[in-house]
């Protein structure tokens, strides 16, 4: 791996690492008879010394997030232009792709993160090494121009007032390229001085919510627009090239031969790339597989053998060449061109398709998992990139169209941009090399790229994003490595990494019981739950016995997120167990187990009131410590922990009923805010070591674990490696904690929180759409979803066909968009004086209901209830209850795209 020293670059300001543990010494001249000798002082300000008009401008619209060339901004960014579980594409700041993670090359220990590399950290008293796996993306984030791999991109000739002029669509040829950060659809604009045109490059892949068969293509669409701003006939020509990509990697000289081919078809004009070994071992290679090159006008001119460089004016006027060949060592491009004539005030407009097909999985990989061995559920589609090509061709209306109609849904909404954005974009992750789906249909994922296998349950439970966007993922997980590949049917166990692991997690198991009932309500109807209760019962059961003395808190010594095995009863852990036995209630209750749903229900009753007894210390909730072992191990004990409450999070998501008290959950989330949270992490960092470089000077976030007590040995007395875990901040934990501020109120502590994420992505610094933990692309991050959901104060529940919004800002008018079971479309609401309407407008699908619920503005009761589908008067009955009114109709009711609901209250 590379090693770099990032004192040569000071586009960060760095704070302190230690990648193995050490202990702070005591700061100087500060000794008083109370502090600790041995452990440093809590030094987090109690005043975060907001300003006042920057905390207001939180909430408002404002515009989308923009990077510009002309402030330095585009150089880090990455979109992922793919389809899931495709590899990485990245679409950079100027429009050009990046990166090419396409060849089956992410490997734990050794291609690990989309950068592998190892970094020199100068903390401002030492110099460290950091790996990928430890936060060298972050450090020092990989720059575009440093690993472009494949040749591609696209050259524009415009003749205008006699004089031909050639331009390239990159950074240095344009006065201003403007990159607008809407995944999943990247817009790069480019302007100049000299030229009355307006060029505009759109990217993206076929992403359409809950059908991931289409929107697990390996494939990118790239749309070339140029708008004709003068009065004058322009002669406008476009060239997009690409280079044959296989063999990249592992090819040798003389061991195979690199053809291009070109293809016309009805609606299309295609280059195919591909590679004929001449050594039959090249067809194991990962690298061993197909591209294409497309444009939808069957009159484009082909050069399979292009290789004029630099792009010229006589380039565009090459005479076609049908076919090419080269030795697999040498580089291959071939080209694809374009000509209009364009009139005063009009737009050219020619869409790209970029394909690529690698169907074989590293050893390594298939070692790990044994569905690798047959391959990608891409593979199995698709016999090469060009029937890939063929089909986004041949389907080319429809996946563009429902493509942007979620991009035009996802944007239609009161809610900040920037806000929209952060939470969003990290469902990106799928698009990476993060995640595969084998041939068997089967998810799987690392935690970050190339390290940590397995869909490990104590993370991939945080992601909301996957459930809510892509809700067949989830239920197969569950379905087959839940409840399959990863179950102990004798005891009920969930290994938490499936068959990487041979334990169970407790958070893992509890989490994962959670999991099921909201995929449960993400269904249409009963069959997920019915066809899978006994083996969540079973797994119900085992998380239950792990209450050793009975009392409702689980204290069975078990591994969790954190990577250690904690003794005692620990707050998180235990109310994330309430919950889940909450949700098992609830879900014993809806299949008809009275026996599963009263032994739920005890337990809840139990544990909740033991937890708020036993473990609140009056200020925020604790680890008490095992009997026996005392504080031997490494707990969180007497300290302030990020994920304390959790379980009463997972609750908001889920519309359980509260498991824990809410005037101590809300003391519990203000210590969080008033000990853990810091505008600037450095002087944190610089004396409490071991943490990685998630968050630096500089820079504000929430840190995982700290001693507002400061006792001297908070952690407990044989402290490991894990300590160094308490002392960064991990997006994913951080995106929890903000969800559940919103849930309950804290409205403004929570969209500082997710804009202080926000900012430290900004492309300024690093790439907005890889939020980094344990590599890149972390699956943790998923989390932020769960703030936009409980913004909207979203509750859904399929089978029972309930819905519910309660918006936590705006709520005069306010709209966002929401995804259901079988469908997706835009929520709003408007109040004028006693006057409110409800509105449910579907996009996509169809919709069931029998109920909805909303929340009342002011104290006051409703004297009537309206209801219209579409112009059809639909009769309801209405009760109002605790600030809400629920109005269920007379039967059900189910509406397709294009329909509206109107409620309104009188």
């Amino acid at each position: 791996m590379e090693l770099r020293n990032t004192s040569r670059r000071n586009f960060i300001r760095q704070g302190s690492l230690l990648t193995t543990l050490l202990f702070a010494k005591p700061l100087l001249g500060r000794s008083r008879a109370w502090k600790p000798a041995g452990y440093p002082v809590h030094n987090i300000p109690v005043n975060k010394a907001l300003d006042p008009a920057w905390v207001k401008s939180l909430y408002h619209r404002g515009e989308p997030g923009t990077y510009l060339k002309t402030r330095n901004e585009l150089s880090f960014i990455g979109m992922p232009v793919g389809g899931l579980h495709a590899g990485t594409v990245y679409m950079g700041g100027d429009g050009r792709l990046w990166l090419w993670q396409i060849y089956n090359e992410s490997e734990e220990g050794k291609n690990e993160g989309i950068d592998p590399k190892t970094v020199l950290w100068e903390d401002g008293t030492s110099t460290r090494k950091i790996r990928s796996r430890d936060g060298a993306s972050y450090v020092e984030p990989a720059i575009a121009e440093n690993k472009r791999r494949l040749d591609q991109g696209f050259a524009l000739r415009i003749t205008y007032r006699g004089r031909a002029i050639v331009k390239e669509l990159n950074e240095k040829d344009w006065d201003e390229v403007s990159f607008e950060a809407k995944y999943p659809v990247a817009t790069v604009k480019y302007t100049s001085r000299s030229l009355p045109v307006q060029v505009t490059l759109k990217g993206y892949s076929p992403f359409v919510p809950l059908d991931a068969e289409r929107s697990s293509l390996p494939a990118t669409i790239l749309r070339v627009a140029v708008e004709n701003k003068s009065d004058e006939l322009m002669q406008v020509s476009v060239l997009g090239w690409m280079e044959n990509a296989a063999g990249k990697v592992s090819a040798k000289e003389g061991s195979g031969t690199k053809t291009n081919v070109a293809r016309r078809q009805q609606n299309r004009t295609e280059l195919y790339y591909d590679l004929l070994p001449k050594d039959e071992s090249l067809k194991q290679a990962t690298d061993f597989g197909t591209t294409a090159l497309a444009v939808m006008n069957a009159q484009a001119k082909p050069l399979a053998g292009y290789s004029s460089w630099p792009v010229v004016s006589a380039s565009f006027d090459l005479p076609a060449v049908e076919n090419s060949q080269a030795d697999v060592s040498e580089r291959s491009t071939g080209a694809l061109v374009v000509s209009s004539s364009l009139k005063p005030k009009a737009v050219l407009q020619e869409d790209f398709i970029i394909a690529w097909h690698f169907n074989n999985p590293n050893p390594k990989l298939r070692e790990l998992v044994k569905d690798a061995q047959g391959g990608y559920y891409y593979g199995k589609r698709f016999g090469n990139a060009g029937e890939v090509a063929g089909y986004v061709a041949e389907n080319f209306t429809s996946l563009t169209r429902d493509t942007e109609l979620w991009h035009q849904t996802w944007n239609d909404t009161s809610l900040p941009h920037w806000f929209m954005e952060r939470t969003f974009v990290n469902i990106g992750t799928l698009a990476t090399a993060n995640t595969y789906r084998f041939a068997s249909g089967r998810f799987w994922g690392w935690e970050g790229v190339g390290a940590c296998a397995g869909t490990c349950t104590h993370v991939y439970q945080y992601a909301h994003a996957i459930a809510r966007i892509f809700p067949e993922l989830e239920r197969r997980l569950r379905t087959e490595v839940d409840l399959g590949a990863g179950f102990v049917k004798d005891t009920g166990a969930i290994i938490f990494r499936a068959e990487n692991e041979s334990r169970p997690a407790i958070d893992g198991q509890a989490g994962t019981i959670l999991r099921f009932y909201r995929e449960h309500q993400m269904s249409s109807d009963t069959t997920f739950l019915s066809q899978n209760w006994q083996g969540i019962r079973k797994a119900v059961a085992f998380m239950l016995a792990q209450d050793k003395n009975g009392d409702g808190m689980t204290d069975t010594p078990m591994e969790n997120t954190l990577d250690a095995v904690w003794e005692g009863e620990i707050a998180w852990i235990v109310g994330l167990c309430i919950a889940a036995a909450r949700a098992a209630q609830a879900m014993a209750e809806e299949v008809g187990d009275g026996e599963m749903a009263r032994i739920c229900r005890e337990y809840v009753s139990k544990g909740r009131a033991n937890m708020e007894q036993h473990l609140y210390n009056g200020e925020y909730f604790i680890h008490r410590p095992d009997a026996v072992q005392g504080r031997k191990k490494l707990g969180s004990y007497n300290t302030c922990h990020i994920d304390q409450v959790y379980g009463q999070s997972w609750a908001h998501q889920v519309g359980l009923p509260r498991v824990l008290d809410q005037a101590k959950t809300l003391s519990a989330l203000k210590a969080l805010w008033k000990y853990n949270f810091t505008p600037n992490v450095g002087p944190y960092i610089k004396t409490h070591l071991g943490g990685r470089p998630y968050a630096v000077s500089g820079e504000g976030g929430m840190v995982m674990n700290t001693n507002p007590l400061n006792e001297e040995k908070p952690f407990g007395e044989n402290v490991t490696w894990q300590l160094g875990y308490f002392h960064e901040c991990m997006s994913g934990f951080e995106h929890q904690v903000a969800a559940h501020m919103m849930a309950e109120g804290m409205v403004e502590e929570a969209l500082v929180l997710t804009r202080f994420i926000h900012d430290r992505y900004h492309g300024a610094r690093r790439n907005p759409y890889n939020e980094i933990e344990c590599s890149d692309h972390y699956a943790r991050a998923m989390a932020s979803y769960g703030t936009f959901i409980t913004a909207c104060g979203f509750e859904y529940h399929g089978p029972k066909g309930n819905i519910q919004f309660a918006p936590k800002w705006s709520k005069e008018n306010f709209k966002a968009p929401f995804t259901v079971a079988e469908g997706w479309g835009t929520y709003s609401q408007t109040i004028t004086g006693n006057r409110q309407e409800h509105r449910l407008a579907l996009k996509y699908g169809s919709l069931r209901l029998q109920q909805c619920r909303f929340e009342i503005a002011g104290k006051r009761n409703t004297p009537s209830v309206s209801v219209m589908l579409g112009q059809q008067k639909i009769p309801a009955t209405f009760e109002q209850q605790d600030g809400m009114i629920s109005v269920r109709f007379n039967r059900e009711l189910i509406f397709k795209q294009g329909q509206q609901l109107s409620i309104v209250l009188g």
